[in-house]
């Protein structure tokens, strides 16, 4: 039997609606606690020659991002351009895997396509060592410990195509 308890997380108010809805009760619960994450879909991203580098690379198990040769500036999401400056002089580097978490959903109702009727999950915005932020998922994590700054390390989960998603999970020491 699985207890359920309140969230105490700041919730984002999304406007009226929401607020309507939410007073209503028609969200349903709240959490469940325990550990979310474990079993997410790992559809297969659309792979063109701009990004084919970078897909290529997450099959390897290595998480590529630009880095601007003028102005040193790194940028996410990896592209043939420097969204800083202008330039289009950029070069491919490897981030080391780490970072934290900067911001953090729980979906507790799936959308669409895969993810649809998906157990709850974890929709985050990472910043790496780097300097980065990546919107990603955290996987394989207790739901009592996310939070804001809580330092993560890359995963990759392979899909049926030529890619793996890179996503997060907390570093255990």
């Amino acid at each position: 039997m699985t207890e359920k308890r309140a969230d105490t997380r700041a919730a984002v108010d999304t406007g009226p609606a929401a607020s309507a809805a939410g007073s209503a009760g028609a969200a349903g619960p709240m959490t469940t606690g325990g550990r979310i994450g474990g079993d997410l879909p790992a559809p297969v991203p659309p792979i063109d020659a701009d990004t084919e580098a970078f897909w290529r690379a997450t099959t390897e198990g290595r998480l590529l991002f630009t880095r601007c040769d003028a102005c040193g500036e790194p940028t996410w999401y990896p592209r043939e351009f420097c969204p800083h400056c202008g330039s289009l002089r950029v070069s491919w580097e490897q981030a080391s895997g780490g970072g934290r978490i900067h911001s953090f959903t729980v979906v507790r109702r799936g959308g669409l396509g895969p993810y649809a009727g998906a157990d709850p999950y974890v929709l985050a915005y990472v910043e790496l060592d780097e300097g980065v932020r990546m919107m990603t998922n955290i996987v394989d994590v207790e739901d009592g410990d996310l939070r804001i700054g809580l330092p993560v390390t890359i995963v990759f989960h392979t899909t049926d195509g030529d890619a793996a998603l890179p996503r997060f999970t907390p570093l255990r020491l």
